[in-house]
């Protein structure tokens, strides 16, 4: 019975982490229409938490007493340097803790991955108020901490090398805009601490194969030159895995598909218009082999030119 148990706590499944920060990055995201200017730095920090109870086992939707409520904490240092007019370059690494408030799982903190994400412009047309970007980005992404991605629900991440291209469509009429973006994320082999282990059949080794990923992000809403409102839609699909068996642990190559709504708010204070606040909230509205999770972001960053004799112009930096 105390081994029913063991592996009963253990029959959830944490949120895809590589993809958190980039749902929730910096005021210029990998997915967004927003480009700052040449020879302009913009550093800032962003917090987000999200938490569970039910998730999906496979397609079931259930919850776990042995576990509780499982949060995940992200605390995101980033950097956006303006290389040329039409090409940024933004670096990231997060520090994360996961808890479970249940059970006897330990807590897990420490540094996840560091990720390099470069944004290209390559299209802009103008006719009247109406506006057509078209976007190119790529991002990388390495483990810089010894974490275990064996280690589910509460792993750190997938501890994977990971390389994602996405393209981006902005079109805006006025103030009002729709952003939307498609992109393929490869992930490495991840080597665990055992010699054996089993999906959907018994594997001698200690290199898990992990499954590729799709994402697909929806945003539409109001941008100004000091504030910007938009909802927000996101589909994340595995392009293979296994889903969790029952009443068995979760294991790093399941089968992850999450579609999450929500909405996203940025302001720059007009006294202060190098600062900007920004604050989100997303929910997991379906799932598979995955948490539903609530997800609040909240940050600030401030922008300002490497060239000590120009000043900070109020130009309208939420423009494509």
């Amino acid at each position: 019975m105390r081994s029913f148990y063991k592996h009963f706590y253990k029959c959830a499944l944490s949120l895809v982490c590589v993809l958190a920060s980039s749902h929730f990055a910096s005021a210029q995201m990998e997915n967004d229409g927003i480009m700052i200017p040449k020879n302009y730095l913009c550093p800032g920090i962003m917090y987000s938490n999200s938490s569970w109870s039910y998730y999906w086992e496979g397609t079931y939707k259930r919850n776990n007493g042995n576990l509780g409520t499982v949060s995940t904490n992200e605390y995101n240092l980033m950097v956006t340097y303006g290389v040329a007019k039409n090409l940024i370059a933004t670096v990231s690494a997060p520090y994360i803790t996961t808890h479970a408030s249940a059970g006897t799982m330990h807590n897990q903190s420490g540094l996840q991955n560091l990720s390099l994400n470069i944004k290209w412009k390559g299209v802009q047309l103008t006719e009247g108020k109406s506006k057509l970007a078209l976007f190119a980005s790529i991002t990388g992404s390495v483990p810089i901490s010894n974490y275990q991605a064996d280690y589910e629900p509460l792993a750190l991440g997938s501890h994977s090398t990971d390389f994602t291209g996405r393209a981006v469509v902005d079109y805006s009429l006025g103030k009002y805009f729709f952003t939307g973006s498609g992109a393929y994320m490869t992930r490495s082999n991840t080597t665990i601490d055992r010699d054996s282990y089993y999906t959907t059949e018994l594997i001698y080794s200690n290199q898990v194969r992990l499954p590729n990923m799709t994402d697909y992000n929806f945003r539409s809403g109001y941008r100004s030159k000091y504030f910007i409102a938009e909802a927000i839609a996101d589909i994340s699909t595995s392009l293979g895995g296994f889903d969790i068996t029952k009443n068995n642990m979760p294991f790093p190559s399941n089968r992850m598909n999450m579609t999450s709504v929500g909405a996203n708010f940025r302001y720059r204070l007009k006294s202060l218009y190098a600062l900007e606040l920004t604050a989100s909230d997303q929910y997991v509205v379906a799932g598979r082999n995955m948490g539903q999770a609530n997800m609040i972001m909240g940050g600030v960053s401030y922008i300002f030119s490497l060239k000590s004799d120009k000043q900070i112009p109020q130009v309208n930096y939420y423009k494509n």
